[in-house]
Parts: structure tokens; sequence; C-alpha cells
């Protein structure tokens, strides 16, 4: 969906609320908010926003009929997102979406019995926002990404692809309970694949430029970039900074690689967002949270961009390609 039609989709539907309403008087108006980190222009939120709001349509869910859906968008900013979930929990919502990890812990903050529907963090349990995965408690729960251990095969991927790289820069979030696991998880396994890893903290993009060239002027280098928030907000940037220093890369999402990275590995975050508005519906058809286990994605996804391999002088083996889930030539 292109962003002019996505943005019309939103406004149109907006504008058609209260009509619609008065001629649905039998009809209970239910309403859902949506805490994003990126904002509306950002063209895998939007797909990714599509996805929600259509499975929720097949669930009998139809906007300006007997449902309101309220968006917040944070374009990357901290403060912004306290704001607007002290703003959406304040609408008085039956249910609210957390996008990503970064958007729970606020819309907690701002509320202990608002329901809440994550389609998307790392470790729930350790970043205390659930009891367990089976048994979350509480009001919230939702879909996890995966599990540290996804990280050794990232670094098996390097190698296979690279296999001359002896060194990688890790990009993570020093502030973020994930970004801190996947880097511990990295450093358990790297001695296996013989890389020595260095950290690129990815708060802004200055640090994340400055870092990327360091590592460039090492012999043999690689990089290495976990799932966070600030790393999706700067995608655009790392991607092509990886391509001015010709550096060979392993992503967490397929958008990256569609943007022009080497490859990545992860779940698919579209069906993440389809399962999460299957649990809006039962919360909305009176199931609680507490009583809906946390799921594990139950689709990961290998993307090779073989125009950049072209581009970086690398091979890809033909037992990595026969792996691959989409290939971009």
């Amino acid at each position: 969906m292109k962003r002019r039609e996505f943005l019309g989709v939103l406004g149109g539907a907006a504008a058609a609320w209260p009509v619609a309403a008065r001629g649905q008087q039998g009809e209970r108006m239910r309403r859902i908010g949506v805490l994003s980190n990126p904002g509306p222009d950002d063209a895998e939120m939007q797909t990714r926003t599509a996805a929600f709001a259509q499975t929720l349509q097949e669930l009998g869910w139809n906007v300006g009929r007997n449902l309101q859906i309220d968006y917040r968008w944070s374009y990357g900013n901290a403060d912004r997102l306290r704001t607007h979930a002290a703003e959406l929990i304040a609408l008085g919502p039956d249910v609210v979406l957390a996008t990503s990890g970064v958007s729970i812990l606020p819309l907690m903050q701002a509320s202990r019995s608002v329901p809440i529907v994550f389609a998307q963090t790392i470790d729930p349990v350790g970043l205390g926002v659930v009891e367990s995965l089976s048994r979350p408690g509480g009001n919230i729960t939702g879909f996890t990404q995966f599990e540290y251990g996804v990280v050794g095969k990232w670094l098996e991927l390097l190698k296979q692809i690279a296999p001359t790289v002896a060194r990688a820069a890790v990009l993570r979030d020093p502030f973020d309970p994930a970004g801190i696991g996947q880097w511990a998880a990295m450093q358990s396994v790297a001695p296996v694949f013989g890389i020595e890893l260095s950290v690129i903290n990815v708060r802004d993009a200055d640090a994340i430029e400055t870092g990327i060239k360091k590592i460039a002027a090492a012999p043999s280098a690689g990089l290495l970039i976990t799932a966070s928030a600030p790393g999706n907000v700067h995608r655009n940037l790392i991607v092509g900074l990886a391509a001015r220093h010709r550096l060979p890369a392993v992503y967490p999402y397929r958008y990256f690689v569609a943007a022009g990275g080497l490859v990545g590995y992860g779940p698919d975050t579209i069906d993440q967002y389809r399962r999460a508005a299957a649990y809006v519906d039962r919360i909305l058809k009176g199931e609680k949270p507490a009583d809906l286990p946390v799921q594990a994605p139950t689709k990961f996804e290998l993307v090779i961009n073989l125009k950049t391999a072209k581009a970086l002088g690398l091979t890809v083996p033909d037992t990595v390609l026969a792996r691959a889930d989409e290939v971009i030539e």
C-alpha cells in the first residue's frame, strides 16, 4: 500500500466515523488505540497496520460501524512516545496495541487495567511485562519476536556468505534490555565462528555513522544488526553505510534486505500483526489478557539480496540459497 493511499484510508475512515456511528445506533462502538514508535510515513509500519486493520475487518470489526481506531505515531521520539501512551489511555480504549517492545513500558506506566496486546517484543518475562509466557497475568499479552538463540543463526550466515570475516561490529540499543541480551548471546557463540565482536550503540544517526566508519577501517570486517527501535528508525542509514563501506551485514528482518541489505533472518513481522489482531478480537469479545498465553512466531524468513552480494563481490553458496524463503535479484 502506498503512503498516499494509506493516509487517505485513515483520513477517510476518521471522517466517516461520526456519520457511520449515527447510522448504526443499535451496535456498540468499540475503541482501539495503536501506539507506534515509527511515523505513519514508514513503509513497513504502513504494511503492518494495514494487515492489522484488515484482519480485524475479516473478524467482523469495521471502522465506522462498530470500531474506532486511534493511532499515535511517535517518530522514534521517546518523550513523544510517553505522551502518546498517556493520550491513548485517556481516551478510554477497550484495548491498545503496542506495536513494539519500546511501546509497552509507556503504556504500562499509563495504565495497569486497560488491556494491552503487544505485536512483537523480545523476552517479555525478562522485561517484566508478563509473569510467564503461559499465564501472563495482569493486563498485557501478545507475541514474542524470537529467542536470543537466533543470534547464532546471524553469525552463521555472516560466516557462510562472507567466509573471510574475522571481526564484526554489533549494532545494538544499550538502553534496551533486549539489546543487552542479544549482545550477550552473540558474545557466547562468536568464538565458535572465529569472529571477534565489538559494539556500536545505536542511539542516533551520528553514533551509527561514527561506529560503522570505525569498523570499516579494520580488515575482514562485517556488521551484525540486532533488533531495536533505533535500528528500525535508522535502517536506511545503516543499509546505506554498509553499502558505502562495502561491509557484509546480517539483519534481523526482511525489510532491511528489501531496502538493499545483504541478508536477513527473522520472524515474519506482518504475520505478527495479523495474530495480534486476532488477540484484540478475543479481548473485545470478553477474554482477559491474563488468560491469553504469550505466543512465539510461527513463521521465520531467510531473505537474500543477490544484487547487494554482487556489489560486495560475494558469492552466496548454493546451500544457503536453497534455504532462502526469498531471493531478491
